[in-house]
C-alpha cells in the first residue's frame, strides 16, 4: 500500500468552519534507500544468468585445481605403454583413469585434464595479480603528477606496447633453461602490464579533479593518503573491469607458449603441453589432442563471459 501524507489545513478569517478539515494525498512508495557502485553492481550481477553460467564453471576450475585428488585418484604421471598405449576413450567408466581415454605413453588424459588445471589457473591468477598492482601503480603515478613524470612513464608504455606479446614472451623465456610456472608468470607480466597502466592514469586524470580530491588537497592531506584513500577506491572499476577480461587471455597465452614449447617444461602437467604432443596422433587417436583443446576452451571462455558480465555491471553507460 503507498504511504499516506495527512495536511492540516486551518480555517482562515472569514472562510466557513466547513473549510478547515484534514486533506489525505497519496505519497507514493516509499524512496528506496541509495545504493553504492559496488552494491548496485552486485545487484545486477546476481540477476545475470551469464554471470552465474559463468561463476559457476570459474569455481569449479578452482576447486578442481586446489584440490585435484577429490577429482581422481590416478596420477597424471604414471605410463603404461604395453597396455594403455593411445587406449581410447571410455565413456561408460565416468572419473574413471580410463574415462577420457590414453595418450601416447600410456597415462591417463583425465588425470592430466585434472592435474593440468592447477598449472593454467595459476599462471593466470598469477599474471592478474601481478600486472593490476605494477600497472595500477604506473598508472596513478603518471596520472596524478603529470608533467615530466607522465610523459616519461608514458613513454614506456608505449616502448612495452610495441612489443608483440607472444613474439616478446618467447624471447623472455627462452633465456631461461628451467621455465617452471612462476617463470611464466614474470615473462607474461613483463610484458602485460601497459593496458591496465592506461586505464589507470585516463581514470586518475579524471578522477583528481573532482571536489573532494582538492578539498583533500586544501586540507593539507598527504599525497600517499589522496592516492590510496581518495583516488584508487574510485579507480578500481575500470582496473578490475580490464582486469577480469584479460584473465582469459593469460590462460590462453600459457597454453599457446606451452604448445610452442618454450612454455611449461616438459615435466609440468600443462593442457597446452597435451595439446602439443596430441597433434602428432590427431589422425589415429583425436582424442589426445581435442580434450586438452577444450577444457582451455572452457576455461577461456568462462574468464571471458564472467569479465564481460562485470564490465556491464560496472559501466553506467552499458545499463
Amino acid at each position: 500500500m503507498p504511504d499516506k501524507t495527512v495536511e492540516k489545513v486551518e480555517a482562515l478569517p472569514g472562510d466557513t468552519a466547513s473549510t478547515a478539515g484534514v486533506i489525505v494525498t497519496d505519497a507514493g512508495p516509499a524512496a528506496e534507500k541509495a545504493r553504492s557502485l559496488w552494491s548496485d553492481a552486485w545487484h545486477d550481477l546476481r540477476r545475470n544468468p551469464l554471470f552465474l553460467v559463468a561463476a559457476v564453471l570459474i569455481v569449479f576450475l578452482l576447486v578442481m585445481s586446489l584440490w585435484p585428488g577429490l577429482f581422481t585418484s590416478a596420477s597424471p604421471r604414471d605410463a603404461d605403454l604395453a597396455n594403455h598405449y593411445l587406449g581410447k576413450p571410455n565413456w561408460g567408466h565416468f572419473f574413471a583413469p580410463d574415462w577420457l581415454g590414453y595418450d601416447v605413453q600410456g597415462r591417463s588424459i583425465y588425470a592430466r585434464v585434472v592435474y593440468g588445471a592447477r598449472a593454467s589457473i595459476t599462471v593466470g591468477v598469477g599474471v592478474t595479480l601481478a600486472v593490476s598492482v605494477l600497472g595500477t601503480v604506473i598508472g596513478m603515478i603518471a596520472g596524478y603528477f603529470g608533467g615530466w613524470t607522465d610523459t616519461l612513464l608514458s613513454r614506456m608504455t608505449d616502448i612495452f606496447l610495441g612489443i608483440p606479446f607472444l613474439l616478446g614472451a618467447l624471447v623472455v623465456l627462452n633465456s631461461f633453461e628451467e621455465r617452471t610456472v612462476w617463470v611464466v608468470i614474470m615473462a607474461l607480466a613483463f610484458l602485460g602490464w601497459t593496458q591496465i597502466a592506461r586505464v589507470a592514469r585516463g581514470a586518475v586524470i579524471t578522477i583528481k579533479q573532482a571536489d573532494y580530491v582538492v578539498a583533500a588537497k586544501a586540507l593539507g592531506a598527504s599525497t600517499s593518503r589522496i592516492l590510496f584513500r581518495h583516488i584508487l577506491p574510485n579507480a578500481l572499476a575500470p582496473i578490475i573491469v580490464v582486469a577480469t577480461i584479460a584473465l582469459g587471455g593469460y590462460i590462453a597465452a600459457e597454453a599457446t607458449l606451452s604448445f610452442l614449447g618454450v612454455g611449461l617444461g616438459d615435466t609440468a602437467v600443462s593442457w597446452g603441453g597435451d595439446v602439443a604432443r596430441g597433434r602428432e596422433q590427431l589422425r589415429i587417436a583425436p582424442h589426445t589432442l581435442i580434450i586438452p583443446s577444450v577444457m582451455v576452451s572452457i576455461t577461456v571462455l568462462s574468464f571471458l563471459m564472467f569479465g564481460d558480465a562485470v564490465r556491464n555491471a560496472l559501466d553506467p553507460k552499458l545499463r
